[in-house]
């Protein structure tokens, strides 16, 4: 069960997100129904740490195998959605592929859960500010490259 409550007017919700950094870029999914970025991950499971949800999204999401190597980011996330108002707790780790071969990927991956319309593309980290990634905060802390950080993120005001 994913940690998703709704509270009031809200809805609350607990993610993991991983970077995965080769040659400079970072490898991100890619709505290509509205055209926005986000870091790979999802809604941690009841019972289930971060770390835990970003290695079983990427494995549900690309069949690849990660290992997380250390921890980016808390973000906290203000934004409204389908006319829902979320605050949104956002756990970002660093991470790499396990497989040799797979640490040699540079090209465009489909999703394998069926969600035709999500890709996972590559974008270059000295250009990050040319894509529309969501929380837009991330690209901050792409920049600042200071890790850990917490930041706030609260597109409602």
């Amino acid at each position: 069960m994913d940690l998703t409550l709704d509270v009031g007017e809200y809805k609350l919700n607990i993610r993991g997100a991983v970077v995965i950094n080769h040659n400079g870029k970072i490898l991100v999914h890619r709505n290509i129904n509205k055209g926005h970025c986000a870091l790979i991950g999802g809604r941690v499971e009841i019972g289930e740490s971060s770390e835990e949800t970003v290695k079983r999204e990427v494995m549900e999401e690309l069949g690849k195998e990660i290992e997380v190597t250390g921890y980016v980011a808390t973000v906290e996330n203000f934004f409204e959605m389908k006319g829902s108002k979320y605050h949104e707790i956002l756990f970002i780790h660093r991470g790499e592929f396990v497989n040799k071969e797979d640490k040699k990927i540079e090209y465009t991956l489909k999703n394998l859960e069926g969600k035709d319309y999500l890709q996972y593309e590559w974008l270059e980290l000295d250009k990050i500010d040319e894509y529309q990634l969501l929380p837009q905060i991330a690209k901050e802390i792409l920049k600042e490259k200071t890790f850990p950080v917490h930041r706030t993120n609260n597109d409602l005001k």
